[in-house]
């Protein structure tokens, strides 16, 4: 069964392009437009990994992973945050709040999917 990746973006032209790459890599792909509607739709979908952008409206990225690593029964979830805030404080910040991985925009999608299989273990 394919896996799953929710992709967390407010950027409807970065969460088109990422949703065409997911999908045409064979994942099965849903989407939140915000912090509130991410909770929601992972705990709904459930994904192998989420694709968390830092700066979103109504609860920022670092929230939406503290969130998700404080719910035991979304303990398997990998994250992957992703920001165009690059500096060493806000990767630390992203990796001490739980993210499995950070990546800052503008990214390769070769490399986004690299790090994806690795996280997925594929």
């Amino acid at each position: 069964m394919a896996k799953s990746i929710l992709i967390v973006d407010d950027e409807p032209n970065i969460v088109v392009s990422l949703e065409f790459l997911l999908k045409r890599e064979g994942y099965q792909v849903a989407v939140a437009g915000d912090g509130e509607e991410a909770m929601n739709r992972l705990r709904q979908v459930r994904p192998d990994l989420v694709l968390l952008d830092v700066m979103l409206p109504l609860k920022n990225g670092f929230a939406v992973c503290q969130e998700i690593r404080a719910d035991a029964q979304l303990a398997g979830v990998k994250i992957l945050m992703l920001s165009a805030k690059g500096r060493d404080t806000e990767v630390q910040k992203g990796m001490a709040l739980g993210a499995d991985a950070y990546m800052t925009k503008p990214f390769a999608t070769k490399d986004l999917v690299a790090k994806l299989r690795e996280l997925l273990g594929e």
